[in-house]
């Protein structure tokens, strides 16, 4: 794990801490035996994850250390302008003109060290006026009148800190990640698309048994056309003057922050998003199969046979890469999910049974727990239990998420939103679109259900 991940698995586990001793103080308690061992497990856990820290801290000051250019070895130039953004910044030896010992990190990262030294470079510009030679490439194009510098006070994120900000937008946890992603330099993509299944006998490209010297028989492509317009997700970052002060503090924050706050929207449109004004996500469109409930099912559950249904629903090619996503509160319905054995004569036996799910790290050993033996994804971009959207099967390689190419995210600063609280809002804006491959479920060759790479159940 790098150092953003670690640092925000150290604040959860704090969090998760603070939530016990919370919980017993508001039912002005002691901690009971399981709670003390709760506690002492994550403080063991934040003790390992803090030495983790400190090792790569000390490794990346090493580095920084041995790929430091040597000092000055003729007379210093005039002294640098007032009002750059750090005291002590590599500024004056990576400015235009001189000589850089790494021009291909110079090109990647802009000059700056790091993203909080970056946003304060930004911030000084909007405030004094003063605009460092290391942000004129990334300023925008200004598109109005603006007190601030750098065009309408925008400047591109440097490539370095923008991958780092994407990548973690496509951690673990993110949907995005599992998607067709492709990339665009304009606002719209449109690709053929042919939706003919294998088992078709008429229309799109057909296979025939044919006898000896017979004429072949003809057929020739069923193409679609899929249009994806790229949206603008926006992510607002609010920084106090203390976080200002102090590039480090900055740094952690806006890596931490804004990330979060993106990869929660990509994967919430991913879902549920609308297709108006956002990506269309999977509850919305017309490709999605829907299993109704059970006759009798109680509300605010999920049994195995919602589950098996929904799995003999999800298209064939596609059961091999789907996963399940799900609500957090539908977890305890997955705990001893199984179904009945039975004996030689069909009847169901009791005594025992065959495991649905299995958890996290156990007899799957893997992160994530499985059902019918694929990933089950924890995520709040789900519906709530009982509604449909709590429970969703799905191969997202078979959603087309549309990235635009160049700077994204690209970054805004003002600080004049938030003046008479002495707070900065740093603004990130990423460009994406998105949208199922299908725009309808396949009908069988035989039989009479439909089939589709996105499964929901019915509300309850």
């Amino acid at each position: 794990m790098n150092l953003p991940e670690l640092r925000e698995r150290l604040a959860q586990l704090n969090s998760q801490a603070h939530e016990i001793y919370a919980a017993a103080e508001g039912e002005k308690r002691d901690l009971s035996v399981e709670e003390t061992e709760k506690v002492d497990a994550i403080l063991a856990g934040s003790d390992r994850t803090k030495a983790d820290i400190d090792r790569l801290e000390k490794l990346a000051s090493q580095t920084d250390l041995l790929t430091r250019p040597a000092g000055r070895k003729t007379a210093p130039e005039a002294p640098a302008a007032p009002g750059r953004a750090e005291e002590g910044d590599d500024w004056p030896r990576r400015r235009p003109g001189r000589p850089d010992s790494n021009p291909y990190a110079l090109e990647r990262d802009g000059g700056f060290r790091s993203l909080g030294n970056f946003a304060l470079a930004v911030r000084t510009a909007v405030t004094s006026g003063f605009l460092e030679p290391r942000l004129q490439k990334l300023a925008a194009a200004a598109t109005y009148g603006s007190e601030g510098a750098g065009g309408d006070g925008g400047f591109a994120v440097p490539p370095e800190f923008r991958s780092e900000i994407m990548q973690t937008v496509l951690g673990e946890d993110s949907l995005l990640s599992r998607c067709d992603q492709i990339s665009t330099q304009g606002n719209t993509f449109t690709q053929p698309v042919d939706e003919t299944t294998p088992w078709q006998t008429s229309g799109g490209i057909l296979a025939n048994w044919e006898g000896e010297a017979a004429a072949a028989f003809q057929s020739k492509p069923q193409l679609q056309e899929r249009t994806v317009k790229l949206n603008k997700l926006r992510c607002l970052v609010p920084l106090t003057e203390e976080l200002l002060e102090d590039a480090a503090a900055m740094d952690g924050y806006l890596r931490r922050k804004a990330p979060q706050k993106i990869a929660f929207k990509i994967n919430s449109a991913i879902v549920a998003g609308t297709g108006a004004g956002m990506p269309l996500g999977i509850l919305p469109c017309p490709a999605k199969v829907t299993v109704p409930k059970e006759s009798g099912q109680l509300t605010g559950t999920v049994i195995a046979k919602n589950v098996m249904r929904m799995f003999n629903r999800c298209y064939a090619g596609s059961r091999s890469s789907s996963v399940w996503l799900y609500n957090p509160e539908v977890e305890p319905q997955l705990w001893g999910m199984s179904i009945p054995g039975t004996d030689n004569t069909g009847a169901p036996v009791t005594t025992w049974g065959v495991a649905l799910y299995q958890p996290p790290g156990g007899l799957s050993a893997t992160p994530y727990g499985t059902l019918m033996g694929r990933p089950c994804i924890p995520t709040q971009a789900c519906s709530s239990l009982s509604t449909e959207g709590d429970l969703i099967l799905c191969d997202l390689s078979q959603y087309l998420a549309l990235l635009k190419s160049g700077p994204n995210p690209k970054l805004d600063v003002s600080m004049h939103l938030w003046f008479d609280q002495d707070l900065t809002a740093f603004k990130f804006v990423v460009r994406m679109g998105g949208v199922p491959w299908w725009s309808a479920p396949a009908q069988p060759a035989q039989g009479s259900n439909s089939y589709s790479p996105f499964v929901t159940l019915q509300s309850r």
